[in-house]
């Protein structure tokens, strides 16, 4: 099934991060570029940087200047995903295009791409919760704590694995279809965004 292979890659890629833990260590994507791997490792190394940008700008002691810098990698960081987003579903479009679309076919609220968006942040969430429910110097209210959630985390990766492979599978069968809708960010736009605007002219 493509989500039990996705979410290898997810696992694959934040131990990878995780052996160095920082987030400016260089990046090496192990598989060929042309692959659906490549872009499912690269998405995922893109979400645990960010998901450390994340705690980093929440320290209370950050500097200010330094908070703007790390406030502008996660800006970079947030439209890198969604090109990432873009391109694997751009593998499925041309993956299933001559697939025969049923006369009653209906489509999804998400992309299959947006929805491998969420498996890689759970896989994320799971990793860092099963850290904190082994950790050895935490309370046992804490690591009780935390196993449950971790338990409900699993059971939420079972769902929505289940969901992917059912969208995949309804779309080859021409039971659904998908569009993609390009992304319309108005914040990084120089036309768009009226203060990056006035600055352009100015």
């Amino acid at each position: 099934m493509f989500s039990k292979t996705a979410f290898r890659i997810f696992e694959e890629s934040i131990g990878k991060y995780h052996v160095k833990d920082e987030v400016d260590q260089s990046f090496s994507n192990p598989y060929p570029t042309d692959s659906i791997e490549h872009l499912l490792y690269r998405k995922n190394w893109i979400d645990t940087v960010q998901w450390h940008y994340e705690d980093i700008i929440r320290d209370p002691e950050i500097e200010p200047a330094a908070a703007l810098v790390l406030k502008r990698k996660i800006d970079a960081s947030n439209q890198d995903r969604t090109d990432l987003v873009e391109y694997i579903d751009s593998y499925f479009l041309k993956k299933y295009q001559s697939v025969e679309i049923n006369g009653d076919a209906t489509i999804n609220t998400e992309s299959p791409a947006w929805a491998i968006d969420r498996l890689s942040i759970l896989a994320l969430k799971i990793y860092h919760m099963n850290e904190e429910a082994t950790r050895t110097d935490a309370s046992a209210e804490h690591l009780d704590k935390c196993k449950k959630k971790l338990a409900v985390l699993l059971e939420q990766k079972t769902d929505l694995s289940i969901a992917i492979d059912q969208l995949l599978s309804d779309i080859a069968s021409g039971k659904k279809y998908m569009k993609v809708y390009k992304q319309m960010k108005m914040y990084n736009d120089d036309e768009l965004n009226p203060v990056l605007r006035k600055t352009a002219k100015s």
